[in-house]
């Protein structure tokens, strides 16, 4: 393993290297989702102050980002909090609402780290079931997360990516025990 790698929670400095991440992996991710026209004019500097935003501010004490290093280069970030969802109890139930990694660092272990990193962060907010939702198409990342424990628990959504009903994408939740 290399000692060179790391995930710790971000700090408001991070939020440049946070949206950087970002774009780079909306772009890799939606470029066959999203008009190109709207991926190309994805602003690291305006992502950037919503993210510096949410660390400073976040709506619950248990809020938490948490970023993956190879020394100081952030390769990718987790978001972790109470669920949202109305079946699910924001005592009880946290969620992972984002876990994205840098499409060009991808395969070398951030994901698997940022992943136990949230899990361990959500254990330590005394949450005993975690949620997270993904595309319905993602196979790659289904994988990833049932062969760590997680499974559907048959809720699904549909997201309106644009606002005007022209780019939807399926959704649905996976759940695993954090007992």
């Amino acid at each position: 393993m290399n000692a060179d790698v790391s995930c710790r929670v971000a700090w408001a400095d991070d939020a440049p290297a946070i949206a950087a991440v970002q774009v780079r992996a909306w772009r890799a991710s939606y470029a066959e989702v999203l008009p190109t026209t709207l991926l190309e004019a994805l602003g690291v500097e305006e992502i950037s102050a919503g993210w510096r935003d949410a660390l400073t501010s976040p709506p619950d004490a248990r809020n938490r980002v948490l970023i993956a290093l190879e020394r100081t280069l952030v390769t990718g970030f987790a978001v972790t909090g109470p669920a949202g969802d109305p079946d699910c109890d924001p005592v009880a139930d946290g969620e992972i609402s984002d876990l994205t990694v840098d499409p060009h660092q991808r395969r070398a272990g951030h994901g698997s780290r940022l992943l136990q990193a949230a899990v361990d962060t959500l254990k330590a907010d005394r949450f005993t079931r975690a949620v997270t939702w993904l595309g319905a198409a993602d196979d790659a990342t289904r994988t990833f997360l049932t062969t760590a424990g997680w499974a559907p628990d048959g809720a699904h959504r549909t997201l309106d990516l644009t606002g005007d009903g022209s780019v939807q994408v399926k959704q649905v939740r996976l759940h695993t025990d954090l007992g």
